[in-house]
């Protein structure tokens, strides 16, 4: 599971770059500033989960136990 939200994860940063980078000194389509704003929420939402599985497993807790946590929640975390 841990491989695939990295590869899940991996993937995403790698469309974000394109966009951001494919456009420098443009902006971005209303569409592709909307698909921009969708792979940075779920980018943290995966992110999130990783970071919930590695810690269950590192209190001996099954990392099966971690979920995927709605956008509000992962989105209002202080960075």
């Amino acid at each position: 599971m841990d491989d695939d939200l990295i590869t899940r994860i991996g993937n995403l940063a790698d469309e974000e770059r394109r966009l951001e980078e494919g456009h420098s000194g443009e902006g971005l389509s209303a569409s592709e500033h909307e698909r921009l704003q969708l792979i940075q929420v779920t980018l943290d939402q995966l992110w999130d989960h990783l970071r919930q599985r590695r810690a269950l497993r590192d209190a001996g807790r099954r990392p099966d136990e971690a979920t995927a946590r709605p956008e509000g929640t992962v989105e209002g975390y202080l960075q």
